[in-house]
C-alpha cells in the first residue's frame, strides 16, 4: 500500500449529469449550456462541489466516473487551488471494476479515510408523457435504478468498510433523495427512484453494523434540485432561484458530518431549501 501524508476521500460519482455537456443537460436542453460564468462549485453539481471540499481540508481527493474526460475539468480545478487530486474509471454495476478502483487506490494513495457514495441515473427521464404508470417501465429502467441504487452501494461498502473497520475510523457517506422516505408516483420526465429505499436501509444497516467499530455511515438526502449548470438553464430555476440548493452548502454538510466528534453522530441529514416544504 502506498505511503500518503494526505487523508484520502473517494468520491463515487464525481460528477454530475447535469453539468455543461452532462446526459441530463442534454436531455433537458438539446445541448451543451455554457458554465464559464459559474463559480467552480457549480459547475460539478454535488461530486465537485464535494471535491473541492475536501481538497480544501488537505485531502487527496479521488474522482471516480465510468470516464475519466468528464473528471478532467474538475481535477484541473483542484489542482490549480493546490489541492490534490487523482481521477479512476469505476463502474459500479461491475465487481470488478469496483475491485480494480480500490486496488488502484490503495496502492496509489493508500486506503480511503473517507468514501461518498454519489451515483446518480436519469433512467426514465425520457419517457413520455402518458408512459407514467409503472406497467409502461421498460425492465431495463428497473435494473439500472437497481443497480445503481441498491446493488452498486451494497458492492462499495464491500470493497471501502474492512479497511476502515481494521483501522477503527472512517466516513462512509450516501447521497441519497426523498423517495428514500416513501414511495411516490413517478411523474412525466422523473427517473425511477422508488429502489432509493434501499440506500437508506444500507446505511441503516452499516450504521448498527460498523459503528461500534469506529466508522460513521450517513445517508443524506438532497430534497430539492441541485445548482449545476444544467439545471441553471431551466426554465423553473430561473423563475425561483430560491428553491435551488448550493452545492458548496451540501459539500459544507457532509464535512460537517464527517468531523463530527464520535460522541454525537448524525447517521441522516435532510437539506431542504428554506422555501420549500420538506418531504415526508
Amino acid at each position: 500500500m502506498a505511503e500518503n501524508a494526505k487523508p484520502v476521500t473517494m468520491i463515487i460519482g464525481a460528477t454530475s449529469k447535469w453539468q455543461s455537456d452532462g446526459r441530463n443537460t442534454h436531455l433537458a436542453h438539446g445541448r451543451d449550456v455554457d458554465d464559464s460564468d459559474l463559480p467552480l462549485s457549480v459547475r460539478w453539481g454535488i461530486g465537485g462541489a464535494l471535491a473541492l471540499r475536501f481538497a480544501r481540508e488537505g485531502h487527496h481527493v479521488v474522482l471516480t466516473t465510468r470516464s475519466a474526460s468528464n473528471a478532467t475539468a474538475l481535477e484541473a480545478a483542484i489542482r490549480a487551488e493546490g489541492g490534490a487530486a487523482s481521477t479512476i474509471e469505476m463502474d459500479v454495476v461491475s465487481p470488478e471494476s469496483i475491485e480494480a478502483g480500490f486496488a488502484a487506490v490503495r496502492n496509489e494513495v493508500g486506503d480511503p479515510d473517507v468514501v461518498i457514495y454519489n451515483v446518480g441515473y436519469l433512467e426514465g427521464r425520457d419517457l413520455p408523457p402518458g408512459k407514467e404508470l409503472l406497467e409502461h417501465v421498460p425492465v431495463e429502467i428497473f435494473e439500472t435504478a437497481q443497480h445503481l441504487a441498491s446493488r452498486g452501494p451494497f458492492l462499495v461498502a464491500q470493497a471501502a468498510l474492512p479497511a476502515m473497520r481494521e483501522r477503527g475510523s472512517g466516513s462512509f457517506l450516501i447521497t441519497n433523495n426523498p423517495a428514500a422516505l416513501r414511495g411516490r408516483k413517478r411523474e412525466t420526465g422523473q427517473s425511477l427512484y422508488y429502489p432509493r429505499v434501499m440506500m437508506r436501509h444500507l446505511a441503516q444497516v452499516l450504521t448498527e453494523e460498523y459503528g461500534e467499530h469506529g466508522v460513521h455511515v450517513a445517508n443524506v438526502i438532497i430534497d430539492g434540485l441541485i445548482d449545476s449548470p444544467g439545471t441553471r438553464a431551466l426554465d423553473f430555476a430561473d423563475k425561483h432561484p430560491e428553491y435551488i440548493i448550493d452545492p458548496a452548502a451540501i459539500a459544507d454538510a457532509y464535512w460537517f458530518l464527517h468531523s463530527q466528534p464520535a460522541s454525537c453522530w448524525s447517521h441522516e441529514l435532510q437539506l431542504t431549501p428554506a422555501a420549500a416544504n420538506p418531504s415526508f
